[in-house]
């Protein structure tokens, strides 16, 4: 087990709040770190891939660093600007029913 990985782990035991909300935060984290991993792999920069999408390059910083706040059409046509795809699921909700 790496040391992020017990970090996270330890956190979740000890806080509650930190284990309840640790997967909604994780997947906006890895959405943009995958897009930001795309666009290096295709050699653009943010401004490059913001002049392609007629968006300001703050725009692209911000889905790579905080896309949890970003339209999923907008995650679309960046995803499609860097020759890849956004796919989705609908999976059980690890929340209790009431």
């Amino acid at each position: 087990m790496s040391d992020l990985q017990q970090y996270i782990n330890n956190r979740k035991a000890r806080e509650p709040e930190f284990a309840q909300n640790f997967e909604e935060g994780y997947q906006a984290f890895k959405i943009g770190f995958l897009l930001k991993q795309a666009r290096e792999e295709a050699r653009l920069t943010q401004e490059e891939v913001a002049k392609q999408l007629n968006l300001k390059t703050a725009t692209i910083s911000r889905i790579e660093n905080h896309s949890e706040e970003i339209k999923l059409s907008t995650l679309e046509r960046v995803a499609s600007a860097l020759g890849k795809r956004i796919d989705i699921a609908v999976n059980n909700s690890h929340l209790a029913r009431r």
